[in-house]
């Protein structure tokens, strides 16, 4: 016997648009950041840069695996990256802003 394919409905359509639109906010975060500290902190820019393309690796990658007809959940790695991104952002927005 074999098992029917698995009908994984709407889901990964919804976890690939989400994935879309957090990568649009951090793209805006970025930019928004840049444009705060262009004058003030150079190495602040530079470094939210470097985190916010490496969010951007990890989340086009994802879409990516999105698309697939039955999507394999997210390797540890990548997720683990996507955090260390945020929060590296995170800290660079309070670097800028005090």
């Amino acid at each position: 016997m074999t098992t029917p394919e698995r009908d994984p409905g709407l889901q990964p359509e919804r976890t690939r648009l989400a994935w879309r639109r957090t990568t649009l906010s951090c793209t805006v975060v970025a930019v928004l950041a840049a444009r705060q500290a262009a004058q003030e902190a150079v190495l602040a820019v530079g470094l939210s840069l470097v985190a916010w393309w490496g969010f951007l690796a990890v989340a086009h990658r994802r879409i990516g695996a999105m698309e697939a007809a039955r999507p394999t959940a997210m390797p540890a790695g990548a997720a683990i990256g996507a955090v260390v991104c945020v929060l590296a952002l995170a800290a660079f927005a309070v670097a800028i802003v005090v």
